[in-house]
């Protein structure tokens, strides 16, 4: 058998992977919505995959024991579902589908899952606090695009299919993103209350009366270079956590 390591679940077979013990399954989280006028609707999706699939190869070559689940296209888009095509997974449905999931890991003696989130709808803390007391299984969450400090990488990172979204995007999949010229610039509404703009009280945006292009954040500063520069950084950053996850035995979690 070939003797490359395994990682994506999706892409193994049963025969290289029935004797591979796994320590943690790591789920992408992606979803399916308009990236301004030049990402495709499943740049969360795709981004999160290749994040995923990247930050465990590093780690297993590391000795970690970490395997990754096929990635979730669908996420939390209540306040885009005016925008064509945008499709929705209600917080409701994210239970279920993690709580069968949870069930067949526990069934089957894998005893971490890491939820890796790509889409800032998506909220899993309120889920894994619900499920925990239930399973021996340890949860964790992380979203990977709060993993570093943007500005090191970006003049404006933007929230989406700005400069960030797009330069990962032109890295990785060049082919999926329209040239520039025919993006739009992402601006943004901001809220009339001043709590909102702030941060400190929160309320869901209503996209289309937020954004034009269904854009925030300037894409037009984005390079793949940057793009190529982000990803290495945050993809290193996850698989230390992948190691050192995988290491520390759940009763061994506190010091």
């Amino acid at each position: 058998m070939p003797d490359t390591p395994v990682v994506a679940l999706a892409q193994t077979q049963y025969g290289r992977l029935k004797d591979h013990p796994v320590e943690v399954a790591l789920l992408p989280w992606g979803a399916t919505e308009a990236h301004n006028y030049h990402l495709p609707y499943g740049t969360d999706a795709l981004e999160t995959e290749r994040i995923a699939v990247e930050s465990a190869r590093i780690a297993v070559s590391r000795g970690a024991r970490v395997i990754v689940l096929p990635t979730v296209p669908f996420g939390v888009n209540t306040s885009q579902l005016d925008i064509p095509l945008t499709i929705n997974m209600n917080p409701s449905t994210q239970l279920a589908v993690v709580r069968d999931i949870a069930a067949s890991l526990e069934r089957q003696k894998v005893p971490k899952l890491v939820i890796l989130n790509g889409h800032g709808g998506n909220e899993f803390r309120s889920i894994i606090r619900e499920l925990t007391p239930n399973y021996r299984l340890l949860f964790a969450t992380l979203n990977w695009y709060t993993c570093l400090d943007t500005s090191r990488f970006f003049g404006e990172a933007g929230d989406h299919a700005g400069e960030m979204e797009t330069s990962l995007m032109m890295y990785l999949a060049p082919d999926l993103v329209l040239p520039l010229t025919e993006a739009g610039d992402g601006a943004a509404r901001p809220f009339a209350v001043r709590a909102f703009r702030e941060g400190w009280a929160w309320t869901p945006r209503d996209w289309k009366r937020v954004s034009a292009d269904t854009g925030i954040g300037n894409p037009h500063a984005a390079t793949s270079a940057k793009g190529k520069q982000y990803f290495a950084a945050v993809t290193e950053r996850i698989a230390g956590f992948l190691i050192e996850l995988s290491a520390t035995p759940v009763p061994e979690l506190y010091t």
